[in-house]
């Protein structure tokens, strides 16, 4: 009678059969970055990096920043350029434009926490367009998305349409410096023309700063006409401030779209990690009915061989 342990020495014998002689197997040369040792090299890597970054967050990120920036720098300028053309030519008293320079030293004060408030921001939001992406759960292993992180996501995603709401009034705001350089600009045009033609005199047409509410109606002169308004024109404050107004209006324009598509990269996050935080609760169950189906057999395998 074979017993049990005889068996199972011939059945080692059997698979294994250490008698035969031991035969190498050519191994192919190894190709590419690959180490020895199954270790990534650097071209691998790199495309794995390339693999994690969030395109669509520094696509949005680089327009905010390029459309706050236009915005804070040339609105502060061109809101300099403003006060020194109405000190020299519609409100020769300091008096009666103190307010409007007052109101403008405020709005350049208010344009360095705006810079600095975005700057901030627009580096969290590309952060935490990092931190959702999958590649970057690939890299730096497995986390758990708590409450606490989908709560942060849904600030976010609340934070960026308040911002957004705002914006679309700042740049309602910046068109209209906008609108009041252009009439003074296509007025002296106008003036221009009738000099060539020769058929009304240009002194007739006149612009009045009065009637826009900048500055009061008892400021003096108050108003420019003929060539006086065409002088102004011709002057390079006017020329910088009109156009740096343009684009300070197009970058507000540009904030108003990066923050359209933060709105959107948010969302999208913040219903990843819902729909992440659902299967991590699935994968625990499952997990856990595996880890008892497993302790299971393995106990029916132990009252198997002694029952053997």
């Amino acid at each position: 009678v074979i017993t049990r342990p005889e068996m199972e020495i011939g059945r080692y014998h059997w698979m294994y059969r250490s008698s035969r002689p031991h035969r190498y197997h050519h191994v192919p040369a190894l190709r590419g970055n690959v180490s020895p040792l199954g270790i990534q090299g650097c071209f691998e890597c790199c495309i794995k990096c390339l693999g994690g970054v969030p395109y669509a967050s520094l696509v949005a990120t680089i327009l905010c920043f390029s459309g706050v920036a236009l915005f804070c720098g040339c609105g502060h300028v061109a809101l300099t350029g403003t006060v020194s053309i109405l000190e020299q030519h519609f409100s020769t008293t300091a008096s009666d434009h103190a307010l409007l320079s007052e109101v403008i030293q405020l709005m350049q004060y208010v344009i360095y926490g705006i810079a600095s408030f975005f700057f901030l921001y627009g580096i969290i939001l590309l952060a935490e367009g990092f931190y959702t992406t999958s590649a970057v759960k690939e890299l730096h292993g497995e986390f758990k998305t708590t409450a606490c992180g989908r709560c942060i996501s849904g600030m976010f995603v609340f934070l960026t349409y308040v911002l957004g709401v705002a914006w679309l009034g700042v740049f309602g705001f910046s068109a209209v410096p906008v609108f009041m350089f252009y009439n003074i600009w296509s007025t002296c045009e106008v003036i221009k023309s009738l000099q060539i033609n020769m058929t009304v005199p240009g002194d007739q047409i006149c612009v009045d700063i009065r009637q826009y509410g900048i500055i009061p109606w008892n400021a003096v002169p108050g108003k420019a006409c003929g060539p006086i308004l065409e002088n102004i024109c011709n002057t390079n404050e006017f020329y910088m401030s009109y156009h740096l107004f343009i684009v300070a209006c197009a970058g507000a324009g540009a904030t108003v779209i990066a923050l359209i598509h933060f709105l959107m990269i948010l969302s999208s996050n913040w219903a990843y990690l819902k729909d992440a935080s659902k299967m991590q609760a699935y994968q625990d169950i499952k997990a856990k009915e595996e880890q008892e189906l497993q302790d299971i057999q393995s106990r029916s395998k132990e009252q198997l061989n002694s029952y053997t």
